[in-house]
């Protein structure tokens, strides 16, 4: 046995693109099966003879079992190896999406959809420690915009591909279409992607039942609460407050075992990095923002302006194009440019496209939905490459695995939290505003009068007339409550600015040890 001490950091024997292509294959993969099935429920559970509500559990199994496998991936990696359970997550992720286009039952579809989640848990932060990895530091900018490209893109096209398939083929081929690109992604991982020589596998560890135990409850407990708590109207709901209660036990529970154990599931301890400990916040913050954007522009679009679902999905998709746009900058800047600096200009460029959204009204044509959406989407290059390049940016490259886990399960808990949010406040301010405007529902408001006047020369009834104007009133109250919401996004989105100045500038790695 001979030590050798290595001065450079370790790199890959194939060319970094091959790797980053190879990687992000799967994980786009992974990330578009978030989102390409809500526009199909509808058509699964008519399939399938279960309600719409019923058939929303195929979304939330597939979250649950994500989030739990997620900030184990690297701990999975180490123990089986960081290439082999790679190779295993794609494909059990590729043989369950086939079992979910079979499924003859919402039962066997909801198990299936709990098999995918488990397997692509731990393909976004293997593929991303893999690409911080692989690449120079000079180069980790360019890395991160691959990395961003489908992180943040596969979330928009989702819906769009999958409204196209349901309507052109059937529902089931919105899981057949994983096949292929399973197979092309196992055997490109297979060809360039390698191990480092630090990432040794450890089979002598025991694995640490009782705090993945903890995990799993905790984060299986808020994923079904921050899901279903709107539809029972919160805390007013016995089981909602149990499940509260839940999440604080068992989460104290789990930061005190894996603090406190020799071999943890999850080792917190690398928080005390500081730019991931900063970074870790705001990936969550931001992805709160991101997330309740996502789910709140389509509701606008169909529910208030009448938008079908493909043109909504047309209309939200340029969205893609800015942020492509401002990835590929965003690498090339990355390096050159203060990384704090890059950050706070995206913050700002994203509040900007916020406040516009929320100067919408019930006139607004494709045109007002686009520009902001194309700007939002610019925001995001500027806000993904440069502050996930600057939270990996002190972290020795050996715990890279261990960061990525944490960061990417920070920015699905700040995803969940902020659909909930958005669809919470939508409900109550849309009932706040109608309170404030039936107020001028009244003989005395000439506004009102007139209206009446206008509508009973239409040739309708009195009747009529009162039902047709408090359907106005109705609409105007949910537009108050979309603009509040897109608003509240905007203000949150700046909350970020003072954060980003607790980064600090990332010095040179220690080298690496490695034994033969």
């Amino acid at each position: 046995m001979s030590a050798d001490t290595i001065g450079t950091e370790w790199r890959p024997r194939f060319n970094p693109w091959l790797i980053a292509i190879s990687v992000m294959l799967a994980t786009f993969m992974e990330v578009l099966d978030t989102s390409v099935a809500t526009v199909a429920l509808p058509h699964i559970a008519g399939n399938l003879s279960a309600t719409t509500d019923e058939a929303t559990w195929v979304l939330t199994s597939y979250l649950i079992s994500n989030a739990i496998v997620l900030p184990s991936s690297n701990w999975l990696g180490s123990y089986f190896g960081r290439k082999q359970y790679q190779m295993a997550s794609v494909l059990v992720f590729t043989l369950a999406s086939m079992l979910c286009g079979a499924s003859t039952s919402l039962g066997m579809l909801i198990a299936a959809r709990v098999l995918q989640g488990a397997a692509g848990g731990g393909l976004q932060p293997v593929s991303q420690a893999v690409l911080l990895e692989s690449f120079p530091p000079r180069k980790r900018g360019a890395a991160m915009a691959v990395y961003g490209m489908g992180i943040i893109v596969a979330p928009l096209v989702g819906p769009l591909l999958g409204g196209w398939i349901t309507d052109n083929y059937s529902w089931r081929w919105i899981f057949y279409v994983n096949v292929p690109v399973g197979l092309l992604a196992l055997f490109m991982i297979n060809t360039f992607v390698e191990d480092p020589p630090y990432i040794k596998r450890v089979t002598t560890s025991p694995i640490d039942y009782v705090g993945l135990g903890f995990l799993a409850v905790w984060l299986a407990a808020l994923q079904v609460m921050l899901d279903k708590g709107q539809e029972v109207d919160w805390f007013s709901a016995v089981w909602v407050r149990w499940f509260a209660v839940a999440v604080v036990v068992f989460l104290v529970a789990f930061v005190v075992r894996e603090l406190r154990t020799d071999d943890p599931i999850v080792d917190l301890r690398v928080l005390k990095d500081r730019n991931l400990a900063v970074g870790t916040f705001l990936i969550g913050l931001v992805g709160l923002v991101i997330y309740g954007t996502t789910a709140l522009l389509p509701l606008f679009l169909q529910d208030l302006l009448g938008y079908p679902a493909l043109q909504s999905g047309i209309a939200v998709a340029p969205r893609s194009i800015g942020a492509v746009v401002s990835m590929i900058l965003a690498a090339r800047l990355v390096g050159r440019v203060d990384s704090r600096i890059l950050v706070c200009v995206g913050i700002v460029i994203r509040a900007a496209s916020l406040f516009m959204l929320g100067g919408l009204t019930l006139s607004a044509g494709m045109s007002n939905v686009i520009w902001p959406n194309i700007v939002n989407g610019f925001a995001n290059g500027f806000l993904f490459v440069p502050l996930t390049t600057m939270t990996m940016e002190t972290l020795p490259q050996e715990m890279m695995g261990r960061g990525t886990g944490l960061y990417n399960l920070a920015r699905n808990i700040g995803a969940s939290f902020g659909i909930s949010m958005v669809a919470t406040m939508l409900a109550r301010g849309a009932q706040t505003h109608q309170a404030v405007l039936v107020g001028d529902m009244n003989p005395y408001s000439a506004a009102y009068n007139e209206l009446l006047r206008d509508l009973h020369a239409m040739g309708l009834t009195a009747q009529q007339a009162i039902d047709v104007a408090y359907g106005i009133l109705v609409k105007q109250a949910t537009l108050l409550a979309y603009v509040d919401d897109f608003k509240l996004l905007g203000a949150l989105t700046l909350v970020c600015l003072p954060f980003v100045l607790l980064f600090r500038k990332g010095k040179e790695r220690k080298t690496i040890t490695v034994v033969d």
